[in-house]
Parts: structure tokens; sequence; C-alpha cells
């Protein structure tokens, strides 16, 4: 996926931001792994071989990137991974 793509993508859902997490690259700069979150729903969208994977939610199935939520665990910083969107991790109470 090259960059300047990256630009003119929003949430197919709600029309919202996404922020990017670059994983892999190429030489060339473009991206081979990553994930989109929307920054309202908070909806994940892996990026796959350099594909977005953008489809609706029903069109989805969670055993496919079950196995890239995993591989990018440390990427996500704690948030955990439900219905196709990410979720604030949990805060520990003292």
């Amino acid at each position: 996926m090259k960059k300047e793509t990256i630009d003119k993508l929003c949430c197919p859902f709600d029309k919202g931001d996404l922020s990017l997490t670059e994983i892999t690259k190429d030489v060339d700069d473009n991206i081979l792994e990553g994930f989109f979150v929307c920054s309202s729903c908070k909806r994940f969208y892996p990026i796959v071989k350099g594909i977005p994977i953008m489809s609706p939610d029903e069109f989805r199935e969670f055993k496919l990137e079950r196995p890239l939520i995993e591989k990018w665990h440390k990427h996500l910083k704690g948030q955990k991974f439900e219905n196709f969107r990410l979720t604030e991790p949990e805060q520990i109470e003292n």
C-alpha cells in the first residue's frame, strides 16, 4: 500500500479518520503489513500483503483475523480485540 493512498481512506462505516500502525514495509517504503483503527468507532482494519481489509463486519471472519491479532499483539499496546473493534486496556485499580 502506497503512503499516498492512506490520506484518501476513511472508515467505511462512519467516515471517521483512520490512524495507521505500520508493521512491515518494502524497500520502496510501501506498507506490507499493518493496521488502521477508526478514531470514531474503533474498528480495526488489517493491512495484509499491502491490501487493507475493510469489508463490512458481517463479511469478516474472526478466525481468519485472529492469527494477525496474535502476531501483532505488541503493536496493540494492551488493547483487546472484540467484534472487530479495539477496546481500551483494562485498568488495574490500586
